[in-house]
């Protein structure tokens, strides 16, 4: 009977059980969206070679750059410092500054300098906050 009361967490894999369930039930809708709508799946060719010649093609490619790159170095960087969070912090300020000069129409001294206290600020104030008030560490 001792056993039932018992619990026991495999803390490796225990945080991936959740993201592998959405996963999958994202997977099973976007096959059903494609077998109901495969029609309009089908003759979208068009429209999307539109969109793709339309579309900004700098700040579509560098922000999935920014962010592979982003998302690439938090770990590592974070591990210098471990479960401080330092890695959220050191890796976020200067994804931000950049994804908002990417964005930015007129890179003139003032959009520049208001980027740049936002690229400070902000990832400061969710540090401290996960860090301080929620108790929780960031990578």
């Amino acid at each position: 009977m001792g056993e039932l009361t018992r619990i026991s967490i495999d803390f490796e894999s225990s945080h991936l059980i959740f993201p592998i369930i959405i996963a999958c039930l994202l997977v099973a809708l976007g096959f059903v969206i494609l077998v109901r709508e495969r029609k309009r799946v089908a003759a979208s060719g068009r429209h999307w070679a539109e969109i793709m010649e339309k579309m900004d093609k700098v700040r579509f490619f560098g922000t999935i750059a920014l962010t592979l790159i982003y998302f690439s170095l938090m770990v590592p960087v974070g591990d210098i410092w471990p479960n401080t969070g330092m890695g959220f912090l050191l890796c976020s300020i200067p994804f931000v500054f950049l994804t908002g000069l990417l964005f930015l129409h007129d890179r003139d001294a003032r959009s520049v300098i208001t980027v740049a206290a936002v690229a400070l600020v902000v990832p400061t104030l969710v540090w401290w906050l996960f860090t301080e008030v929620f108790f929780l560490t960031l990578p």
